[in-house]
Formats: structure tokens, sequence, C-alpha cells
């Protein structure tokens, strides 16, 4: 394919899947269809990274590598680790994740899963309410608050006796850290990606790094929002008691496309990190 069509559909997909207005009202794409009887299975919550972004070396989702939902093989994701717990649970994956989403879409994706009678759900959320423009664009926190808080009621009002797992956002900045001395990823990051905090990566100026600090803290706050949010709902809430957040991602986690987005090996260490804190291990 020539330089500049990669060129062209990475700024495309970069551009959809991280400052887009998801509103994760999309029809729900889950790995099966919920049959009657049995137990309800797993659903996954939050935006690109629980689809599995990038991770096939595509700009879109591919859902069999998340570390949440995925029935692939690469990543032993929670869906497969339940299947090996329980075989009654296979083909009740649901994967209500959309690339762009921010927490404002929660709730929808939340009586999705709902209508899909899971007995598990996880939520990764708020990297988009960060990354969707500007620092001024960055979703104040007593509305990301607010936002989560009615997706969570949504669960807790249609499916009272199912666990939750709330995950810590990753620590973007950390990803700054190892990447702006790549020029890989520099090129990449100027399609669009993250420009809150990736705009000008290089950049040694004062407004530049006010700017990535503006977005460090911002993740910090929602983090202790996330934190809040699960135990205000009770005690079918388990947080990852920052877990994903003090992942050290390094640049061989990162698909070569947008140098952004875990790779296999990325989905495989969340999924990893992750069920160490679900409550759900043997």
């Amino acid at each position: 394919m020539p330089r500049r069509w990669i060129a062209a559909l990475a700024c495309l997909a970069a551009l959809v899947a991280l400052a887009c207005e998801g509103d994760g009202s999309a029809t729900p794409r889950p790995t099966g269809s919920a049959p009657s009887g049995g137990p309800g299975g797993i659903a996954a919550l939050g935006d690109s990274i629980s689809t599995g972004f990038a991770s096939c070396l595509v700009l879109t989702s591919c859902e069999r590598n998340s570390w949440s939902t995925g029935d692939g093989l690469r990543v032993r994701s929670h869906y497969r680790r339940l299947l090996d717990q329980d075989p009654e649970i296979r083909g009740r994956a649901y994967n209500h994740a959309r690339p762009g989403a921010r927490a404002d879409a929660l709730e929808g994706q939340a009586k999705a899963a709902v209508r899909d009678r899971a007995d598990y759900v996880t939520v990764l959320i708020g990297a988009n309410d960060v990354c969707r423009g500007g620092v001024d664009a960055m979703t104040p926190v007593a509305e990301f608050r607010a936002d989560v808080d009615r997706g969570l009621r949504a669960l807790r009002t249609g499916r009272p006796k199912a666990r939750v797992l709330v995950v810590s956002i990753p620590d973007l900045y950390r990803l700054w850290e190892v990447g702006h001395g790549d020029s890989r990823a520099v090129r990449a990051w100027r399609r669009g990606v993250c420009p809150a905090l990736l705009a000008n990566a290089t950049s040694t100026a004062p407004a530049d790094r006010t700017r990535r600090s503006a977005v460090r803290d911002r993740i910090d706050a929602y983090n202790d929002e996330l934190v809040k949010a699960c135990r205000a709902y009770g005690s079918r809430c388990r947080h990852d008691g920052g877990a994903v957040h003090g992942v050290r991602f390094t640049l061989d986690m990162l698909n070569p496309l947008d140098w952004f987005h875990p790779n296999v090996s990325g989905q495989g260490r969340l999924a990893e990190v992750t069920w160490r804190s679900s409550g759900l291990a043997d």
C-alpha cells in the first residue's frame, strides 16, 4: 500500500478513535447473543482500549484481542479465564465499549449490559475525556464523576447482583515519557493522537510542559473519582487499586501504527493485572 494511503488511513482512524464524539449509542456488537437461562456472562464497557483497537495491526477495533471480552488465543482475557472456570458461559461475552467513547457514554453501554443479563462487567473509561481535544476541552472532574455515577447506577438498578470491576485510567503521561524520543511515535502522534498530551511531543517550551502536566493531573483526578464511585456503588464493585495506571508501558507493548493503543502484548498485560484485582481468580 502506498505510504500516503497508510498515513491518510492512520490519521482518519486515530482521529475517530481518540477525538470523536462517541456517545455509546451504536448497535451492540456482542461476541455472542444472549441465550435464555444459564449464567449471564461478561460485558465490557468503555472506550477503544477495551475494543482491542489496533491490536490486529489495522486502525480499527479488534475485539478478539480485548483484555476483557476477547475470545482470541493470543490474549488470556477475563472471558477466557472465566470460560476455564465455567464452560457454560461460552458465547456470553459482550463488548459494548466504543472507540471515542467518553464517560457520558457509560449509561447507554450499561443499559446494554443489563439487556445482556451480564453477571460480570468491566469498566475502563476516561482516556477520551482527556484526549478529545486541547486542555480546555477536557471533561470537568465533577462532570466526569456524574457521568460515571449514572453509568454505574444503571448497572446497579438493572443487575444488582452483578460483579463490577472499575479499572484505573492508564498512565498516558508515561506513554509520552517513553515515546517522545522515538521518531516513529512522534510522527504518528502528529496525526492527531491525544493532542492535549501528545501535540508538540518533543517541545520543551514552558507552555507545552504545563499542558502535559495539566493532563497528568486530570487523569489523577479522574482516577480518584473512579475509586470513590466504586466505593459508593457498594460491595459488588471492585476497583483495580490503580493496577492499570501503574503498568509501566514500554513501546514494545504498543501497536506500531498510532503508538498509543496497546498491542497484543499490551492487552495481555492489562488482562493479567486486572484479573488479579477482579476477585474472580482461582
